[in-house]
């Protein structure tokens, strides 16, 4: 309303409407596991089934046979049920290094060292040294590895392009990865190499349970390489009149391909994979210890890692106890994700699997059975992989046709559309003991195929939250509505903030009940629970009651027969 004085004149009123409201965090899915390649402890979000194999590659060969790691299977099926980011912390057994490109020489003399690039990948499926033939097919060059080409060097300019390239491609049909075009070794200049692809060594460090930058100046650009070293700069190019120093055009590379070499770490004699997984081990012998314990402590850091999903494929309760708590320790104080965890190895028993489930008690932990047959997307066989393998993608199924809320259950959002059949085929009786045991059956369905048809946590208590839609739904409310309340720390507790938390979360939990996601709720927070006392010391107070709609998983239909003329009941 204008603001007049008695005398005439014009008022001039600011009104500002344009506060942005936070929006639910829509993280995908985690996934801690073995794969053929890419950056070691260093969780990184691929956002399509082609970008996880190309940042960590898809079968590997494993004394006379080709395999792919469960944590390949789980993306590639992730991605296919609609799946829009999964976040891979990689995890190895032994020492991992990088790879260093062979030497780039400059143009004279050839023995001058241009500069060195080191791969962001690491493990020994990243050297891919040999010989060149006249079409730059390399030896041993294969689509998990990468080389290098040098081309476009002026050294009037002091400039080349950096062309990363597919290791098994050739000079007459090149696979391009990434280009830098018109790089220098001049560190004054905006075009500085280090500056251009990057320089920097991103490692976790154990010690401080976090991602650190150990050397380096600068970002690294590249999704491949960073710039190892330059040997030779070439601070201030040109001279006075403008034109190339004769001393620095001595280091500028000349055009040509190369390949890289020196890294250490491969999978290690004794492996087992699928069916096959030992209790020793996860696909990778001696892999269970440090390198799995170091990500699912730095994944507890829900400041840096935000997920609403997570699965280590490869781990079960009853091999891996001491992972699996840590884990779910985690999962509980972060309080923003559902944990999949698989009970049991291929060969145990649908007891042994009750047996373990009811070691557990939380609304953070679902868990599944039996194991199912998929065909593996890369090698073509047809193997047995554990439920979590395959659970993300059901949850990735349901928020992209319903919302977190519905059941991830069901003919209309349980389908395991890529799986080929279940370990066994259940009967009643073992689907009534499962969920009994808190235990989702896998169920198999004529005509419909392999079903999820349970949406129980671990949780024993009976209570709404024994339900994963009702775990799922509370995770999103809180991680919603505590983005909110963070733009209230350190306002004034008055009237006017009070009114701006319930004008924005209000809506926002209408908006869930129009959904189906909520029978009711109410929010409060006034002079009711904001007493004297309370505002004496520092302190907000707000509560938020709902109730969650239930889901119909019982469903009785009677059939009742009338004679002849009788009427129906209105």
């Amino acid at each position: 309303m204008a603001n007049f004085t008695s005398s005439p004149g014009v008022s001039l009123n600011e009104i500002d409407k344009s506060f942005i409201s936070p929006t639910p965090l829509k993280a995908g899915a985690a996934i801690i596991g073995p794969t053929v390649k890419g950056p070691v402890e260093l969780p990184t979000v691929v956002t399509s089934y082609s970008d996880y194999k190309d940042k960590f590659g898809g079968s590997f060969v494993s004394g006379s046979n080709t395999f792919s790691y469960l944590t390949s299977v789980s993306a590639y099926n992730y991605f296919v049920e609609g799946g829009e980011s999964l976040l891979v912390a990689r995890v190895t057994s032994g020492s991992f290094t990088a790879a260093s490109s062979s030497t780039i020489f400059a143009g004279t003399p050839s023995t001058t060292s241009s500069v060195v690039f080191e791969t962001l990948s690491k493990g020994i499926i990243n050297i891919n040294s040999g010989l060149f033939d006249s079409d730059g097919i390399l030896t041993n060059g294969s689509e998990d590895n990468i080389k290098y080409e040098i081309a476009g060097s002026n050294l009037d300019n002091g400039t080349f392009n950096v062309i990363i390239r597919q290791g098994n491609d050739k000079n007459s049909d090149k696979i391009i990865l990434e280009t830098f075009n018109k790089v220098s070794l001049d560190p004054n200049q905006s075009n500085f190499i280090s500056k251009v692809i990057g320089d920097q060594v991103v490692e976790y460090d154990s010690s401080t349970n976090q991602i650190d930058i150990t050397s380096g100046d600068f970002a690294n650009n590249s999704r491949y390489i960073r710039v190892k070293s330059v040997p030779n700069l070439t601070p201030d190019y040109f001279d006075n009149a403008g034109l190339a120093k004769p001393a620095s055009k001595l280091f500028i590379p000349i055009n040509g391909t190369g390949s890289f070499g020196g890294a250490f770490g491969d999978v290690l004699p004794g492996a087992s994979f699928y069916k096959d997984i030992a209790t020793i081990d996860s696909q990778t012998q001696g892999l269970v210890g440090t390198d799995y314990d170091n990500m699912i402590n730095l994944l507890g850091n829900v400041n840096d890692y935000q997920f609403n999903v997570l699965s280590a494929p490869g781990l079960n309760n009853g091999s891996h106890t001491s992972q699996i708590s840590s884990i779910i320790d985690n999962t509980i104080q972060r309080g923003d994700n559902i944990f999949v965890m698989d009970t049991v190895r291929y060969s145990s028993t649908l007891a042994n699997a009750l047996t373990q489930a009811a070691t557990r008690n939380t609304s953070y932990v679902a868990t599944y059975f039996p194991w199912l047959r998929v065909q593996d997307p890369e090698t073509g066989k047809l193997v047995f992989v554990p439920p979590s393998t395959m659970i993300p993608g059901v949850y990735a199924h349901n928020d992209k046709v319903a919302n977190t809320w519905n059941a991830p259950a069901g003919i209309s959002r349980g389908g395991l559309s890529t799986v080929l059949q279940a370990k066994l085929k259940l009967t009643e009786a073992n689907k009534a003991a499962l969920y009994e045991g808190n235990i989702n059956p896998i169920a198999t369905f004529p005509k419909k195929g392999v079903v999820v048809f349970g949406q129980k946590t671990l949780q024993k208590g009976a209570s709404a939250l024994d339900r994963i839609n009702v775990r799922r739904l509370l995770i999103e409310l809180k991680s919603y509505i505590g983005q909110v309340a963070d733009t209230l720390v350190f306002e004034n507790n008055t009237i006017t903030t009070r009114n701006k938390f319930l004008s924005t979360v209000a809506p926002f939990l209408e908006n869930i009940q129009q959904n189906g996601g909520l029978f009711a709720f109410k929010v409060i927070m006034d002079d009711t629970n904001n007493t004297d006392d309370v505002i004496d010391r520092n302190q907000l107070v707000g509560q938020i009651y709902i109730q969650p709609t239930k889901t119909a998983e019982f469903i009785s239909l009677d059939f009742i027969v009338l004679p002849t003329g009788a009427e129906f009941p209105a």
